[in-house]
């Protein structure tokens, strides 16, 4: 006992030093934890040593990592995720397991007779890294792009396929027909069951302990252990009762408070199952090395094959298509879950294992880098595949613009990018002077904006507005009136004062209108060349004023019937 509280001591203290390293050189905090695990484990300088405390730290960590996912995976989402996500997760994963069997098999790595490295190893290729994407995405605001909606929901459905591996997994040594269906019926009794208690019970009990942090706290952890333990007695295992546990409180009225009160606690033991799985990993050999990397080229090269296609062939235009690939290829923090359950049951060798866990290494590094540049990198490849032969959305207006000797007929009005600013103003047009609407022409490449304004029968041009071949192609030499409603936040590639200067080059008599988020741009936009700068605080406080106003006056529930009326009559492209 002593021994354990000790080596925890110690993998917290090594995980926090090296913590503050990766922090400041901007690695991701997993690597530090795996780095920390090594150095103080028994393949290190040995401070670590016991196997039971290896084993007890690990089991703790993966159990309480399994719930918090199971917490985060927000079933009313998969149900309402477009064919697009859907059809995209499903090349990805099926795509991606079926190379991954051919791949590793290729490669001489065993499929049967109680050894499954290849399968364990496709199956974790298959799946890709939340911490990392959410962390960069958000870092670049990207969540709420299409691309970013695309990746977030494909993460989601890889979630729910490593939980139904997970479910077969005990079963891999007599996979039958039948075995595979008694598993299955356990997981349904195990997620029925816990769906009745969470139902049923858990809302009467948490109701009545609301106002007690501890006990919500203690509530949380109990239904963690209890679902486990119902787990183990139905022959399943702790960790899967512990992501059933996590996904029937996903959906719960309280389930943000849980979060909430065991993301500290999360936080802990996820520490510590990354530094325990850093001290199984021994110092490497040229074999280990040389799996690893091409377990870490094959996840980035399968990745782009069936993310990029199912995208492509849905008509969804080379960057929408690519953005998505670029973001999911990496090896998932869940991928090392599954490798570790198949080194318990015994179905894969310590060196598949090391190798992952190397290959895990060097994508969350690489895949971090990358992602941070993906808007270069995609702009980068668009060319290329277009040369061989790939077309993207724009390819009828480049061959109509070839024909007019390079220049578009742009209409008198021109707005550049289409974000929800955009989206109001169209939405404000329609309703107020709809004949405007055919005067306007907007340049953006979200392939979704694209079809539907299409279908709506407005002007429309696909492409990047960062380019200024875009705008010459697009005829925003010939425009009256040229728009700019994104902020600087969103823009990839540019900011409001670079193209500013673009189209005054391209446009010397033009009105130009940009957009300010920080109120020391406003004159360097003037400066610039614009004619008008809008700054959209100004706008939100004269609305939130005038809401002051109403409550002030008794009338707030007027002012909210006159925004609900507005709103009922809005038809926008973007909600």
């Amino acid at each position: 006992m002593h021994e354990l509280i000790r080596d925890i001591t110690l993998s917290i203290l090594f995980a926090w030093v090296l913590g503050l390293l990766a922090h400041f050189s901007r690695q991701p905090l997993i690597l530090a934890y795996l780095i920390a695990g090594f150095l103080i484990g028994p393949f290190g300088m040995g401070w670590v040593k016991s196997q039971e405390s290896i084993t007890v730290i690990s089991e703790l960590g993966l159990i309480f990592m399994l719930f918090m996912i199971g917490l985060e995976i927000d079933l009313k989402k998969i149900v309402r995720a477009g064919k697009v996500i859907l059809f995209a997760a499903g090349g990805q994963l099926i795509g991606g397991v079926l190379l991954g069997i051919l791949f590793f098999v290729g490669i001489g790595l065993s499929m049967g007779n109680g050894h499954f490295d290849a399968l364990y190893l496709c199956v974790a290729c298959a799946l890709s890294s939340t911490v990392i994407i959410v962390k960069v995405l958000y870092e670049k605001r990207e969540l709420d792009t299409l691309p970013g909606r695309i990746t977030l929901g494909v993460l989601v459905l890889q979630d729910i396929f490593a939980i139904l591996f997970l479910a077969v997994q005990p079963s891999l040594d007599n996979l039958q027909v039948s075995v595979i269906l008694i598993s299955i019926g356990r997981v349904g009794v195990l997620v029925a069951t816990a769906l009745v208690l969470s139902r049923y019970v858990l809302p009467w009990l948490f109701h009545h302990i609301a106002r007690r942090p501890e006990l919500v706290l203690l509530g949380a952890l109990a239904w963690c252990f209890l679902i486990g333990e119902i787990a183990e007695k139905l022959h399943l295992s702790r960790e899967m009762g512990s992501l059933v546990a996590g996904v029937s409180l996903s959906t719960f009225p309280y389930a943000l408070d849980v979060t909430a009160k065991v993301t500290t606690l999360r936080d802990f033991f996820i520490t510590l199952f990354f530094v325990s799985l850093g001290m199984t990993i021994p110092i490497p050999g040229a074999s280990v090395i040389g799996l690893a990397l091409m377990i870490a080229a094959f996840t980035v090269v399968s990745r782009v094959v069936t993310t990029f296609a199912p995208l492509y062939l849905m008509k969804q235009g080379l960057r929408a298509s690519l953005l998505p690939a670029i973001n999911l290829a990496q090896i998932s923090e869940f991928s090392l879950v599954v490798i570790q359950t198949g080194v318990a049951a015994r179905h894969i060798s310590t060196e598949t294992s090391s190798a992952a866990s190397f290959a895990f290494v060097v994508l969350a590094v690489l895949s971090t880098f990358v992602m941070a540049r993906s808007d270069q990198v995609t702009r980068g490849l668009i060319g290329p595949l277009k040369r061989i032969g790939l077309r993207d959305l724009d390819h009828k207006h480049e061959a109509d613009a070839g024909h007019e000797g390079g220049h578009g007929e742009a209409r008198r009005i021109v707005i550049l990018g289409f974000f929800r600013a955009a989206s109001a103003l169209l939405s404000e047009i329609e309703r107020r002077s709809p004949a405007v609407l055919e005067q306007i022409t907007v340049i953006d490449f979200n392939p979704l904006v694209f079809r539907t304004l299409t279908d709506r029968g407005m002007h429309v041009v696909y492409g990047d507005i960062s380019s200024v071949d875009t705008l010459v192609h697009a005829g925003v030499g010939k425009a009256e009136l040229i728009i700019l409603s994104i902020p600087d936040s969103l823009l990839k590639g540019a900011d409001n004062e670079k193209l500013v200067r673009h189209v005054r080059s391209l446009n010397p008599t033009a009105k130009i209108v940009a957009t300010a988020e920080i109120l020391a741009n406003v004159n360097d936009l003037y400066e610039a060349g614009a004619d008008y700068v809008t700054v959209t605080r100004l706008s939100d406080a004269d609305e939130l004023y005038k809401v002051i106003e109403a409550a002030q006056a008794g009338l707030l529930e007027d002012k909210r019937a006159e925004t609900d009326a507005l709103l009922s009559e809005r038809r926008e492209v973007l909600p």
